[in-house]
């Protein structure tokens, strides 16, 4: 049924179907996706764990869940699911899923990199997870995503990733090493442009270069504001602030 719907709202796409998880693990090895349509009732494996599988292996995968019961949208939106449609299936409900896919190809194709800021804070490449020489070099990143573009001085660095420490010539260094690193991965990969660096001033990033829900949030994009649950960046504490911020703008919406 979806996959028939698919070929009439998307002619020119390519359309994978099968009623067997193993199977569809077997072909997203094989295909790369933008988007699974997954039944919640499933043989041997239910669509929310299909989810988290091929999730490991695509962390930008659009997911639609398809089921006859609304108690599974908890677990859809833990998995930041991009829409979620109640059977029976009708051609509106896949025209609007695909219409408001939480992850645009045209973006993907444009951002090259992506940040999931919902949540625990994860960075990726064409879909892939970015990996650096050092954790606090992501932690560095993060920090200049969430201050949206604005130059960050090393000062406020340091304020910010090391609070309540005084600067010493050994934090100078980690930074300086941090620094280097960011831009050797990033450059590596191809995206070095997504990283501004003002030699003994500061770093910032090219907003215009990273594919964000944070930043889709803040233009208001309802699908980014559907997926805010109130968790942002959890794992630093410099992100509190954002996060008190959003949540009162998500209460006022």
């Amino acid at each position: 049924m979806v996959q028939k719907i698919l070929g009439r709202l998307d002619p020119d796409g390519v359309h994978l179907g099968t009623t067997h998880p193993s199977e569809a693990l077997r072909l997203a090895e094989e295909t790369p996706l933008d988007a699974a349509f997954l039944d919640v009732e499933m043989p041997g494996m239910n669509g929310v764990e299909l989810a988290q599988q091929l999730q490991k292996r695509y962390p930008l995968l659009n997911v639609i869940f398809i089921t006859g019961y609304r108690e599974y949208m908890p677990s859809a939106f833990q998995l930041y699911a991009s829409d979620y449609i109640l059977k029976p299936v009708t051609e509106a409900a896949v025209a609007n899923a695909l219409a408001h896919l939480r992850y645009r190809r045209e973006e993907l194709r444009t951002c090259r990199v992506s940040a999931r800021c919902f949540g625990s804070f994860e960075v990726y490449c064409d879909g892939k997870p970015i990996n650096f020489a050092r954790s606090r070099t992501k932690e560095l990143l993060a920090y200049l995503i969430d201050r949206r573009g604005a130059l960050c001085t090393f000062d406020m660095i340091y304020g910010n990733l090391w609070p309540d420490e005084a600067v010493t010539a050994s934090m100078k260094s980690q930074l300086r090493t941090m620094v280097a690193d960011l831009r050797k991965t990033l450059g590596e990969l191809g995206v070095g442009d997504v990283l501004m660096h003002q030699e003994r001033v500061g770093l910032s990033v090219n907003t215009d270069r990273i594919n964000c829900d944070y930043y889709h949030f803040l233009k208001g994009n309802p699908v980014a504001i559907h997926q805010f649950r109130g968790d942002y960046m959890r794992q630093y504490a410099f992100a509190e602030e954002t996060r008190v911020g959003l949540q009162r703008r998500f209460t006022e919406e």
